[in-house]
């Protein structure tokens, strides 16, 4: 059997007799090494935010599914589409392993049930205009993997991001992708290095396929909602900005009357 990346000792041993500063130091040390195995991925990035674009211009939505730490990293992502590109609810997905019970507090063995991660997704009516990425480091937990094979079945386009070749999940997937971040400085712990790479790669999904669809103008978020005092400061800057207003207080008016950057702008556009 193959040793997996991600079980592999680490580059480092007798971490107890190392002094707080060391600790400190080897760990950035290795999580410097993230960003460029995110780099090697990029053409497996590319080619899924490709197929989620196309598919999303079509109506669909995007699921990602994940146990543990993975999973979480994907509600983390689902969670922040709304208010940072004012799309609705339920268009960006998470789903963990256990439920949401899961999110806070790990539920035993909720992974390795290889029918549940379908039944979360028929909660959802998924359709073949939808798409399912998997999470998980390992790339062998058996929730996203029965979830990806039934998808499969079903003509739903399937994607992945795992932190080691060759993996099941990486197989079961029509667009893989596969970031080997190394041995863990915590040998195994792939909360770390991998779970880093992981948001990465979220990061550069969601923000690339919201671009893409329009969700961004020039380098801001003109559809963010105005859910704090510092956003709609942030969100009358931009009106004044867009504008050339430079009364404060009318951009803000106009902001909160219309509800975004974006409709604000074009309203004092077209009217002015």
């Amino acid at each position: 059997m193959i040793q997996k990346t991600t079980e592999s000792d680490s580059n480092y041993n007798n971490l107890e007799t190392m002094s707080i500063h060391d600790l400190l130091q080897n760990m950035n040390a290795e999580d410097q090494t993230v960003p460029l195995a995110v780099n090697k991925a990029i053409p497996q990035i590319e080619k899924l935010v490709e197929c989620i674009v196309e598919n999303m211009q079509k109506g669909g939505r995007l699921f990602y599914m994940g146990a543990g730490t993975s999973g979480r990293l994907g509600i983390l992502d689902a969670s922040e589409c709304p208010p940072t590109y004012g799309i609705e609810q339920g268009i960006v997905v998470g789903l963990i392993a256990g439920g949401d019970t899961a999110i806070r507090k790990a539920v035993e063995f909720a992974e390795d049930d290889v029918n549940q991660g379908w039944e979360d997704l028929q909660a959802y009516h998924i359709t073949e205009n939808d798409v399912v990425v998997g999470i998980a480091a390992s790339g062998t937990t058996p929730y996203v993997i029965g979830a990806l094979e039934t998808c499969n079945k079903n003509h739903i386009s399937t994607g992945c991001i795992v932190c080691n070749i060759g993996s099941t999940v990486a197989e079961v997937s029509k667009f893989p992708i596969e970031v080997v971040v190394g041995p863990e400085f915590v040998t195994g712990s792939t909360r770390m290095k991998s779970g880093t790479a992981q948001k990465l790669v979220l990061n550069m999904i969601s923000t690339s396929v919201m671009i893409k669809l329009g969700r961004v103008k020039g380098n801001k978020m003109v559809d963010m909602a105005l859910s704090n005092n510092k956003l709609v400061d942030r969100g009358t800057r931009m009106v004044m900005k867009n504008t050339s207003l430079e009364d404060y207080e009318l951009a803000k008016e106009l902001l909160l009357k219309y509800g975004s950057v974006r409709k604000a702008t074009d309203y004092y556009l077209n009217n002015k």
